[in-house]
């Protein structure tokens, strides 16, 4: 799987927990996850690269408690968990 496929799968699986995704320039700073209003926010930093964008999503799904009620493939859950240290 491409990282862009990658990237958009672990996209549609956030949001698919409820989150809502912004993308914004933050300087490199990483951007990150909050709730406000009820609402869970993912803030992606434009000004990082794709992959760490992509890091970025995985660290945040291998964090989220309702990961484990979704059925996922294999390969998707174990690439979430795998490269989060």
């Amino acid at each position: 799987m491409s990282t862009i496929q990658e990237f958009d799968q672990l996209v549609a699986i956030a949001e698919t927990l409820g989150y809502r995704i912004r993308y914004d320039y933050f300087g490199g700073t990483g951007g990150g996850v909050c709730e406000f209003a009820g609402t869970k926010w993912l803030f992606l930093d434009l000004a990082l690269t794709c992959n760490e964008q992509l890091e970025q999503l995985r660290i945040t799904l291998a964090n989220e408690p309702l990961l484990s009620t979704l059925n996922l493939d294999d390969s998707i859950r174990n690439g979430i968990s795998k490269r989060v240290a």
